[in-house]
């Protein structure tokens, strides 16, 4: 090993079947050697909630040490963790290889693994994270969901809060009647572009439950975008990735999740398509969280060499055969928020590049944590620190006064035009996604 660590970030496996791991004791122990590392450290301190909690912890303890601080107090650095995993991937110089191998957001995983299992998990919360039984009920009654659920709605929001402690305030996205496998069964298929220098591509747009069921818009400009770019697609959607079940810390059904999708993925992949994900989350989980988790499993290891995020792809058409024509400039600039989970995929800004092919356009990247994290954030203790954390952000982007503001998380984007509101900024009224620009880029149609 070089000195400072200078090897790529390696993850290992999660033994979330070993009984071991569940053991208090030794988790514990874990927690204790891990949080002394961070406390001697603390590089990470503006990241997210978790480590000023931490830091706090210890500091207004008695030694100032981690031997006075009790262990009832390390639920709170837990519950503040996102799994963004920012902190693995981007600031602790201590990730394995180094040998003290910190991994901090699977460690917070391993906490609320053993809180799960023990039952302590909060009820509401494993019920709003079962997206798909969730998107298929509202999908069918959305005008009547998306009523009860607007913010300016105060009553349905105040009585939501009680009743399942989601914030009153934190916006929920929209359901669609017409969901996008819904839209995709027919006969609507784009006419291909045969004279684009990628023409012969084959791809699997994985709709993801929330471009599924809440932003199938990001699913049709993904679809045009590569059929003018001369690759064939087919939308396919077996179900949710389980990143939701996995920020409770329910890994037995994360795997269950991953086996079923990967199965009915492969077939695609035998026959040469590249599978592409809609939301950076999932592509995460494809690609690098379900081989932790469900490795053993032949389907799970081929998915993941297959997978790509969405504008991940669309730049590798670009590098390799190149775009076709076609793309004219976007009026009034782009403020241009990478998400955490796209960066925790190591694969560099490729939606800022993926935006950086339209021509005469202003792009500004903002690479900070927008504070939602997931449906941590709308919850009614975390709200108010979702609303902090994302300040910066919102603060960058008001000052670039650009005309769009978009994330490659559609929450995140949500969540950023929220918080510059509360900063008295002037927010688009929408924050679409990098792809539904890149479409409007092409003229393309974002809607079927």
């Amino acid at each position: 090993m070089r000195e400072g660590s200078l090897e790529a970030p390696v993850r290992h496996p999660i033994p979330w079947q070993d009984d071991d791991w569940y053991d208090e004791a030794k988790l514990d122990e874990e927690l204790r050697r891990v949080f002394d590392v961070c406390h001697g450290c603390r590089l990470c301190f503006n990241l997210c909630d978790s480590f000023p909690r931490l830091f706090d912890l210890i500091d207004e303890s008695d030694s100032g040490e981690l031997d006075t601080v009790d262990s009832a107090g390390f639920k709170a650095v837990a519950d503040a963790c996102t799994l963004c995993d920012m902190c693995f991937m981007t600031k602790c110089p201590y990730v394995p290889p180094h040998e003290f191998n910190l991994d901090f957001p699977h460690l917070m995983l391993r906490y609320r693994a053993v809180e799960q299992r023990q039952g302590k998990r909060p009820k509401w919360e494993d019920r709003l994270t079962q997206t798909d039984r969730n998107g298929k009920l509202c999908s069918h009654i959305a005008p009547l969901a998306n009523l009860g659920s607007a913010t300016w709605n105060a009553p349905a929001r105040a009585a939501m809060q009680a009743v399942t402690g989601v914030h009153k305030d934190a916006h929920l996205p929209k359901f669609h009647m017409r969901t996008l496998d819904r839209r995709t069964k027919g006969d609507w298929r784009p006419a291909v572009n045969e004279d684009a220098p990628a023409f012969g591509r084959k791809a699997v747009i994985y709709a993801t439950c929330f471009g599924n069921y809440n932003n199938p818009d990001i699913g049709v400009a993904l679809r045009n975008i590569l059929a003018h770019n001369g690759v064939e697609t087919e939308v396919v959607y077996p179900g949710c990735c389980g990143m939701p079940q996995m920020e409770q810390g329910d890994l037995a059904a994360v795997a269950e999740s991953a086996k079923t999708v990967a199965a009915e993925l492969r077939p695609w992949i035998d026959k040469g398509y590249d599978v592409i994900g809609l939301v950076p989350s999932c592509s995460l989980m494809l690609k690098f969280e379900w081989p932790l988790i469900a490795g053993d499993d032949d389907n799970v290891k081929t998915l993941a060499q297959a997978s790509f995020d969405a504008a991940e792809y669309v730049v590798d058409i670009s590098k390799k055969e190149g775009v076709a024509d076609g793309l004219q400039p976007l009026d009034g600039g782009v403020t241009l928020h990478i998400a955490c989970h796209a960066r925790a995929q190591n694969m560099g800004m490729k939606a800022a590049e993926m935006m950086r092919l339209v021509p005469e356009t202003k792009i500004d990247v903002i690479q900070r944590c927008s504070g939602h994290g997931g449906s941590w954030g709308i919850m009614e203790e975390n709200f108010p620190v979702a609303l902090k954390v994302g300040k910066p952000v919102a603060r960058d982007a008001i000052k670039q006064a650009n005309r769009h503001v978009t994330s490659e998380c559609p929450l995140a984007g949500a969540h950023i035009l929220q918080t510059m509101d509360t900063l008295d900024g002037t927010p688009p009224k929408t924050a679409p996604h990098p792809i539904e620009l890149f479409a409007q880029a092409y003229g393309l149609p974002t809607n079927h």
